[in-house]
């Protein structure tokens, strides 16, 4: 656990040593405020609906973007070949890294509790899709972001990282939009496996085990998987 932290903490530094949190984090919300205001003035609509909608979108290609250099960059520097001969695991460097990117995350969507607080002031809110939304925001991250740490530990190449992160997270994305195309048992299996249909359950106020279940299980595959790659060197 010590190990896991300290892998957190080295990482959450570099992110705000860098210009690359605070590129992150303006964009997305410049990105997410205009769709905000547009839709609360030219629509005169005052709810989170468009928050909600769009971040899961934002996040195709932001997740790939925030994690792309994790992994792919230490291999490519030699760092890795360090920091693997110190008593460390594999699985906690990788651990210790997502948690920072997710923590990222975390902070950039802080500053979209004003959106709240100004549909808050314009009337009375349901509170129950606010908080499941917001929820559901962090489990999609998680799932995405942990996708992308996945994609950075198959190449020391960060574009190769960003691509093959942006194609997995994409497939996801779109499952539940093509169940038209297969039929009814596969149109199942797909429809479990997309991402955004377990989002618009725990968005609507309702938490659900299965979708927990789905998050974390994803997560924790990703992973797994990424642990194993770097495994993989030794071998």
């Amino acid at each position: 656990m010590n190990n896991i932290k300290a892998i957190f903490s080295k990482e959450l530094r570099s992110f705000f040593d860098s210009p690359v949190a605070y590129i992150v984090i303006v964009v997305f919300l410049g990105l997410l405020g205009w769709f905000f205001t547009s839709s609360l003035f030219l629509a005169n609509v005052a709810s989170l609906r468009t928050v909600f909608e769009m971040t899961p979108f934002f996040l195709l290609f932001f997740g790939p973007a925030m994690t792309m250099r994790l992994i792919s960059e230490e291999k490519k520097g030699g760092t890795l070949e360090l920091l693997v001969t110190k008593p460390i695991m594999e699985y906690e460097i990788v651990v210790g890294k997502f948690l920072a990117t997710w923590m990222l995350f975390f902070v950039t969507l802080l500053p979209t509790l004003v959106y709240f607080l100004t549909i808050s002031f314009l009337g009375k809110v349901d509170m129950g899709p606010i908080v499941g939304g917001y929820i559901g925001l962090m489990l999609v991250g998680g799932v995405f972001l942990s996708l992308g740490v996945l994609g950075s530990s198959l190449t020391e190449n960060q574009i190769v990282a960003f691509i093959v992160s942006f194609l997995i997270v994409f497939v996801l994305f779109i499952f539940d939009k093509i169940l038209m195309y297969f039929p009814g048992s596969i149109a199942t299996i797909l429809e479990y496996l997309g991402v955004d249909y377990h989002f618009s359950n725990i968005a609507r106020g309702v938490i659900d085990t299965r979708d927990l279940v789905y998050y974390f299980s994803m997560m924790a595959v990703s992973l797994m998987i990424a642990s194993v790659m770097l495994e993989k060197r030794k071998w």
